[in-house]
């Protein structure tokens, strides 16, 4: 903590705070123990006062609250504006007033407001980079703290031009003067509650901002608001009522804020791939927030730093990445990397995850992440993909458990990487096989369907996986490190780069990594000269016929 904001200044908005109340209430207060956890006080007609802290409740009196006691305290504080909230002038504090049905004033919420100086150091980073952020988090759990401490940080460490859209004066506090805890930020203050997205507008015609501040982004014209904000170049930090993305992506009023929502029909081989319906949900449009933060204690956060994805993958079912923060006993960041599943989607998770390739950090940390995420993948393609035709799948996995012999049934010949049929299906040569066949899958001909049979064909299958293992292991090592170095320097601004032929399989893997770091990406050629081009998106011809994948 500086030393201008000394503990001083918090003890004397502590004594204001308290002096709005009766000499009963306060002394009691000052006699509890625990003074700089105390949340807020609640005054309900006809009950007795009671003080919330962190970890507790205590009553402040045997006496129950009557008019004139709430009468006197709003007497002592500002006008309450249309959200019925005041504060006391120069301070972060907010009285919340509860009325009966004629207006009058039943009932007190006076919640304490503190500067929580260093608050910020968990995101210190993700305010610096220049993107959006969006904050989320229950109530209470300080939001708008961490905004407000945000906001000094940028105006004083960065010198950056910050303007605060203070709906509510809760950030930086109640009257004409602002709190000295926004540091050298501007304030604009709102009027009316339902007038906010004309002020965010205001702030940017008006006030050349490098840094728009805003606390409980809560409509859709605020929503628009802020898009038309990050469009035109200024950085836009925000809060939002919710306490994870998932809970903004299902709330059709804040969704827009991270790329909204449309329904998308598929066709019949997407959706078979996707093993979905053909009608499915699929992000709109750009997100406003490039990174979201989920505040779920006061020392750990959760951060979704790649907005985009995240929605995209959450959409589709799949498992996400997410970064935890906190703050250990020696007061530093202790960072974890894992992966989110969507527990409530219909889908299955993806069998496995490629990284977020993140190019701006340092290239051997980047290669050295990427080639951790690449080994995961290959350690869980162990399992051959086959496709069965005349041969009962039932026998296939009976047989495969009893020896241990690692496969995966799909439920399409396009999946697979094993094809395998009898004899007699195969001298009919139905499509099915010749389409096999025509895409570079390996077709295995048994003489029948007995369980001596399909045995021998595994045991055999096996040996042969087992004497290439080796082999194979490297050359999906060599091809998924060369489809990086491809993205790379498509970053570095290549227009586009040609990788080295490959199998369908391993080009499916370069294919989602290519997806990942939205570059696009195709295969061109013939079998077995088929390879992969990656270029930028902009790259894309639309009106190119569209050749097979993979």
């Amino acid at each position: 903590m500086t030393s201008k904001f000394s503990e001083k200044n918090q003890l004397d908005e502590i004594r204001v705070f308290l002096d709005i109340f009766t000499k009963e209430i306060s002394n009691n207060i000052y006699s509890s123990d625990g003074l700089h956890d105390l949340l807020e006080v609640i005054l309900d007609l006809g009950r007795k006062p009671e003080a919330r802290y962190i970890d507790k409740t205590i009553p402040l009196s045997k006496k129950e609250v009557t008019r004139e006691q709430i009468v006197s305290i709003i007497s002592k504080i500002g006008k309450f504006g249309d959200d019925n909230r005041a504060g006391i002038e120069r301070t972060l504090h907010r009285i919340s007033v509860i009325k009966n049905r004629q207006g009058d004033p039943v009932g007190l919420t006076c919640r304490i407001g503190r500067a929580v100086f260093g608050s910020v150091k968990l995101i210190e980073d993700l305010i610096f980079s220049g993107k959006n952020i969006l904050i989320l988090g229950r109530p209470g759990v300080g939001k708008t703290t961490l905004l407000r401490e945000t906001a000094r940080t940028l105006s004083d460490k960065s010198n950056k031009r910050v303007v605060i859209v203070d709906t509510s004066n809760e950030i930086a506090g109640d009257g004409d003067v602002p709190h000295y805890a926004i540091g050298k930020s501007r304030r604009l203050q709102v009027p009316n509650t339902h007038l906010q997205h004309n002020v965010m507008i205001e702030a940017v015609e008006n006030h050349m901002p490098e840094v728009i501040v805003i606390d409980e982004m809560s409509t859709e014209l605020e929503a628009l608001a802020a898009r038309t904000i990050a469009e035109r170049g200024v950085q836009l930090i925000a809060t939002a009522h919710g306490n994870t993305l998932s809970n903004v992506i299902s709330n059709p009023t804040l969704s827009d804020l991270i790329g909204g929502t449309q329904t998308v029909t598929l066709g019949d081989l997407e959706a078979r791939k996707r093993k979905s319906q053909k009608t499915v949900l699929e992000r709109k449009h750009q997100p406003t927030f490039d990174i979201v933060v989920e505040i779920q204690e006061r020392n750990i956060v959760v951060i979704n730093s790649d907005v985009k994805t995240s929605v995209d993958m959450s959409l589709r079912g799949l498992m996400y990445k997410q970064e935890i923060r906190k703050i250990d006993h020696n007061n530093k960041v202790e960072i974890i990397i894992e992966n989110k599943d969507n527990d409530n989607s219909a889908f299955k998770p993806a069998p496995f995850q490629l990284n977020d390739f993140n190019y701006k950090k340092s290239e051997q940390n980047s290669k050295n992440n990427d080639l951790e995420t690449s080994e995961k993948e290959i350690s869980n393609s162990f399992y051959t993909r086959i496709y069965p035709f005349g041969i009962s799948k039932g026998a296939l996995i009976e047989i495969a458990d009893k020896n241990k012999i690692p496969i995966q049934i799909v439920d399409f010949p396009e999946n697979a990487e094993v094809f395998v049929t009898t004899k007699s299906h195969y001298s009919r040569r139905p499509n099915i096989i010749k389409n096999a066949e025509k895409i570079g899958i390996s077709v295995n001909v048994i003489r029948k369907a007995s369980k001596e049979q399909i045995k021998q064909f595994l045991e055999r299958f096996l040996n042969r996986q087992d004497e290439h293992h080796d082999n194979v292991n490297d050359i999906r090592k060599l091809a998924i490190y060369e489809a990086e170095l491809g993205i790379s320097k498509i970053i570095d601004g290549n227009n586009n780069i040609k990788l080295q032929p490959q199998s369908s399989h391993i080009r499916k893997l370069q294919h989602d990594l290519v997806n990942r770091s939205n570059l696009n990406s195709r295969s061109i050629g013939k079998e077995p000269n088929r390879r992969v081009i990656i270029s930028k998106k902009k790259d894309i011809i639309s009106n190119k016929k569209q050749e097979n994948r993979y």
